[in-house]
């Protein structure tokens, strides 16, 4: 997989990216990434890559020009015509399924807006995909790239040591991952669930799932409706959320 990520703040997306798992997918060629200074394609003497917004308002809107020319010397060096994600509020919003998605991509650009927006010119002309990892507002567009390029990253083969971690995750199979524990078998008086001491490998996994299905229930059921589940544990959540509902 190719990152490429136009932004104003290249050093913020590399040291951002540098350590822990994608650091070193990237060390080990896995993956790489290379933040594309969009301010090294202005053709103003000043540097800027901004100006006042047609028809008045408050703030800066980014200009075409510097983000054009920033996208074609990505463009012009590769084999093939790369997916173009605008990182926006007004985005479809990130999920698994997106990231699972991406990841079969040989390389993904990523355009980091700020200020008040982008011209949206150069939307029309190079952005494949206008994305959101939630309803709120940054500064920029960074932060969410970061967000994307970890969880897309998790899914490419030889990123993650243990390749079936992934699939344990939250959200790998539509539903919230089960509680996890570790050593000591005992701390601050609470124990391990002692099915997970049981050594009885189908009997964990059964626990472990009716633990994805009650977490999900009651912390996000509207996961539920679309999450890959049997009529059997579908009568399983039905009557755990009722005798929840009696306590």
């Amino acid at each position: 997989m190719e990152y490429y990520v136009m932004t104003l703040f290249p050093d913020m997306i590399t040291r951002g990216l540098d350590t822990s798992i994608i650091g070193r997918a990237i060390e080990n060629q896995v993956l790489s990434l290379e933040a594309v200074n969009i301010r090294d394609f202005t053709n103003d003497k000043h540097g800027r890559t901004d100006d006042y917004p047609y028809g008045g308002g408050a703030g800066m809107v980014m200009q075409a020009q510097p983000i054009y020319d920033c996208y074609r010397s990505i463009a012009d060096r590769l084999a093939y015509r790369p997916r173009v994600i605008y990182l926006t509020p007004q985005g479809r919003v990130f999920n698994q399924q997106m990231a699972r998605e991406f990841a079969l991509e040989p390389g993904l650009v990523f355009l980091c807006g700020h200020y008040e927006g982008v011209d949206e010119r150069v939307l029309d002309e190079i952005v494949t995909d206008q994305v959101s990892i939630g309803d709120f507002v940054l500064t920029g567009g960074e932060l969410p790239a970061m967000c994307m390029i970890d969880a897309i990253s998790r899914m490419i083969p030889g990123v993650l040591h243990n390749d079936e971690s992934a699939e344990d995750d939250s959200f790998g199979d539509g539903l919230l991952e089960f509680p996890q524990y570790s050593r000591p078998e005992t701390w601050n008086g609470r124990k391990v669930p002692q099915i997970l001491l049981s050594g009885d490998h189908a009997k964990v996994d059964a626990w472990r799932r009716e633990q994805s299905l009650m977490r999900t229930a009651e912390r996000r059921p509207d996961l539920l409706e679309t999450a890959a589940i049997s009529p059997k544990e579908k009568e399983f959540v039905r009557n755990f959320l009722a005798n929840k509902e009696k306590l």
